[in-house]
């Protein structure tokens, strides 16, 4: 299933970079949580990773709504984005949240 199959699923997400946490190799801080649909493969191999936005203390997993996903355009690594039910985003406000690691990358938001 593409990444865009997701949207509009409620999903379960394994947190593995917790809100202010800090990037492994880059070391810059996550200000979301961040983690991955376990056991569904992404097309760069990896499983399938997620923003959790909306949610201001540190998770180990979330069950959230799937409402976009952010499509890399020079990278083949979609992301999904996971929000607690009923919560509504603007493609600006994904961006602004989700700018830390997406700056790097020229992507669209698919909704």
């Amino acid at each position: 299933m593409s990444a865009r199959g997701f949207i509009g699923r409620r999903l379960e997400v394994l947190i593995d970079r917790p809100l202010g946490s800090h990037h492994p190799q880059h070391g810059f801080l996550y200000p979301v949580n961040y983690g991955y649909l376990p056991g569904c493969p992404a097309p760069d191999g990896e499983d399938l990773d997620a923003y959790v936005l909306g949610v201001g203390e540190p998770l180990e997993r979330f069950t959230g709504d799937c409402i976009a996903v952010i499509h890399r355009l020079d990278d083949a690594d979609d992301k999904l984005v996971i929000v607690p039910s009923g919560l509504a985003l603007s493609d600006e406000q994904i961006r602004a949240q989700t700018h830390f690691q997406e700056q790097f990358f020229a992507s669209i938001i698919l909704r």
